[in-house]
């Protein structure tokens, strides 16, 4: 990266490309890490789409339970898109959904208690797996990285769309 960044100054001395270099470097991460992630998903047969489901349930708390709407809110993805992955979920016997009690037009997906085990030991491992995917940073370079990251995220949340 920095020599295509280097090669770029050179032709177009005119621009401030530091944020070209930025967003590629995080591009880089993502694509370096994507996999290693997914492995670990892999060995505990889901995809990480689907340890986000079981994820989001879990952290919710005692009964582990969700509409498929605050599950898709809580994931920022489409209900659609979240149907088909509370279908391989159910199918594979981690969720099950139920008519809600209060409302029989609408149902709650809940983590059975197969699901509940399979998220804790892939969350175990997932942990373990981004400590050392992070232990070549020093525990202030970590913090350092995780404050500019969340500046970042912040500002891009609120920056205007590009024209």
């Amino acid at each position: 990266m920095d020599t295509v960044i280097a090669q770029w100054r050179r032709e177009r001395p005119d621009l401030d490309l530091s944020a070209m270099g930025l967003f590629a470097r995080m591009t880089r991460i993502a694509q370096l890490a994507g996999p290693r992630l997914e492995e670990v998903f892999a060995r505990h047969g889901l995809r990480q789409g689907e340890f986000d489901v079981l994820a989001a349930l879990r952290r919710s708390g005692e009964p582990y339970a969700l509409m498929p709407s605050e599950l898709s809110a809580a994931l920022m993805m489409s209900r659609a898109g979240m149907t088909n992955r509370l279908d391989r979920l159910e199918e594979a016997g981690l969720v099950e959904r139920r008519l809600s009690p209060t409302d029989r037009r609408s149902f709650r997906v809940r983590l059975t208690a197969e699901g509940r085990a399979v998220v804790d030991a892939a969350l175990t491992d997932h942990a373990a797996n981004l400590a050392r995917l992070v232990a070549g940073l020093a525990p202030a370079e970590r913090d350092v990285l995780d404050q500019a990251l969340r500046a970042l995220a912040r500002a891009l949340d609120t920056a205007p769309e590009a024209p």
